[in-house]
């Protein structure tokens, strides 16, 4: 358990056999800084807010509805 606390993966056999892995938790950051989201949101699709809100409100049921009419 050392070993895979610090950063070591194993792999589980049964009679010679591959039945699985034993990996290290990701430990998730909870801060991501400015230059960070600059950097990964460069790669990202560009969206086109007007469409992208049009969409939402086609998707969106404008009525309200009584959930015992049913």
């Amino acid at each position: 358990m050392d070993a895979v606390e610090s950063g070591r993966s194993f792999t589980v056999t049964r009679d010679g056999h591959e039945i699985g892995e034993l990996i290290p938790l990701r430990r998730r950051r909870r801060f991501v800084s400015r230059a960070e989201f600059v950097a990964m949101s460069r790669n990202a699709a560009h969206v086109d807010i007007d469409a992208f809100r049009a969409d939402q409100e086609a998707a969106l049921d404008q009525e309200p509805r009584d959930p015992y009419e049913q």
